[in-house]
């Protein structure tokens, strides 16, 4: 009987205890989740923390925003959705949500509230906006978190396998990324193809190994420099991962109307294509160029040929080379003249010499500012060094007077200058006299010292002498 209670006793201690420990770990989690959630939503706040981050410029102004219910959700890289918050959770930027996805949910980021919202549906859908999106179930759990950290951290391993599935079914693709859904139960797998593949067979391995429902997605290598991210040759983020949602085909074209080298190592980006940025200023380039002539034709005059050679697009200015005693000679005409040459020589008229024409330019702006305190200099802010004097070496000893000036008096008065000469080293040798000579003074120091140890008594000497003569 006694042995029976004593169990029992010891059994319940067991478990308390074991309750205590799970209360631990469960409040650590609690912490740790709730850390993890906080850095989250401190890093989303800031301004192009996420690829095509979008700046919420209307937050604060809530007597001009009207109430919307849409919600732009951000997931791995590039991907974002939107969804419909049904249950009027208080969403701001940063918050993990759990939301509803084909099949299961999946968890998400926050990345744009109120109506800033429907810009973004418009700018990505066009005209082709969906009757319906996806609900927003609720704010994420502690366990959704957990699974959802999970899922991302065998994201990298199944790249690297599924690229080794792939090689061993000799198919012409390559992965690119893999992105798992929050509950586990689904896996993209971003692949680049330049040609169309039969990955029937790949599904079903991917399934038998991973043991997911499997979906592909073909993107092109403007979308995958996108998701990888990278720094441009302008110092900047790429803008296929800062704010370019839709890519638009670009050629060479553009640089020629931009008047830009065909370099193709500097004209091509990271994906190997030709930069996006091209196309960002074709548009006013091309309405610049509206009244320029053909460029092919040549200028006919009286003494030769001329031919077009450089254009200066915005002030409208261009150069034209001609052969004059075989040595080339640039001349530098406007739009304007240029087209009235060509007319005459489509009349037959020839214009006696390239060399006399000038170039009539409008005059430049000035503005009607004096920079009066050096507002403007580049080098305002730096350091004025000091300028080190170096004696007189360069002067004489009377008046200051440079060397050449020193030449120029002893050859008008060699007798007077004789005399400034004696006198001057007479007083540098009196002050040499009058200065006292540091070394002299250090040597007849040490000799008294010398002396005055000569004549200690013999119990100041050293402490081996005393005793020997004890």
């Amino acid at each position: 009987m006694f042995d029976f209670w004593y169990i029992c006793k010891i059994s319940f201690r067991m478990v308390v205890e074991n309750l205590h420990i799970k209360k631990d770990e469960n409040t650590a989690q609690a912490d740790e989740m709730a850390k993890y959630v906080q850095d989250i939503k401190k890093s989303s706040q800031r301004s192009g923390s996420a690829k095509l981050c979008c700046y919420d410029w209307m937050k604060g102004i809530d007597e001009t925003q009207k109430p919307s219910n849409l919600v732009e959700v951000r997931f791995k890289n590039t991907r974002k959705d939107f969804f419909v918050n049904e249950s009027g959770l208080p969403l701001e930027i940063g918050d993990v949500v759990t939301v509803e996805a084909s099949p299961g949910h999946d968890i998400g980021i926050v990345s744009l509230t109120g109506e800033l919202v429907a810009a973004q549906i418009k700018k990505t859908y066009g005209k082709k906006v969906p009757e319906s999106f996806h609900k927003i179930f609720r704010k994420a759990k502690a366990s959704d978190i957990e699974k959802w950290k999970e899922a991302k951290a065998l994201e990298h391993n199944t790249m690297i396998r599924s690229r080794q599935i792939a090689k061993d079914l000799k198919l012409n693709m390559k992965i690119g990324d893999v992105e798992y859904q929050g509950d586990k139960t689904k896996a993209i797998f971003y692949y680049i193809a330049d040609e169309r593949v039969d990955f029937r067979e790949l599904i079903k391995v991917f399934a038998d190994e991973f043991k997911v429902r499997i979906e592909m997605r073909q993107i092109g290598v403007r979308q995958e420099a996108g998701r990888i991210g990278g720094i441009g040759l302008c110092g900047r983020d790429l803008c296929c991962s800062s704010f370019i949602t839709n890519f638009v085909s670009v050629s060479t074209n553009a640089a020629r109307y931009q008047e830009v080298s065909l370099n193709p190592q500097k004209m091509a980006g990271q994906c190997g294509k030709l930069k996006c940025c091209l196309n960002f200023e074709l548009a006013s380039y091309m309405d610049a160029r509206k009244n320029f002539p053909d460029l092919n034709v040549a200028l006919e005059f009286k003494d030769g040929r001329a031919h077009h050679t450089k254009t200066d697009v915005y002030k409208g200015i261009l150069t034209y080379q001609y052969k004059k005693d075989d040595i080339p000679v640039f001349v530098e005409l406007s739009v304007d003249r240029v087209k009235e040459i060509i007319e005459l020589n489509k009349k037959g008229v020839k214009p006696d010499s390239l060399v006399g024409e000038t170039l009539t330019v409008a005059e430049e702006y000035t503005p009607d500012y004096e920079n009066v305190v050096g507002q403007e200099s580049l080098t305002r802010f730096d350091k004025k060094k000091k300028k080190k004097k170096h004696g007189n070496r360069n002067q004489n000893a009377q008046g200051g007077q440079p060397q050449q000036n020193q030449q120029q008096n002893q050859q008008a008065h060699p007798q007077q200058n004789t005399n400034n000469t004696a006198q001057g080293q007479g007083q540098k040798n009196a002050q040499q006299g009058n200065r006292p000579n540091n070394q002299q003074q250090n040597r007849n120091r040490h000799r008294n010292q010398n002396r005055n140890n000569g004549n200690r008594p013999n119990n100041q000497q050293s402490p081996n002498n005393g005793g020997q003569n004890a």
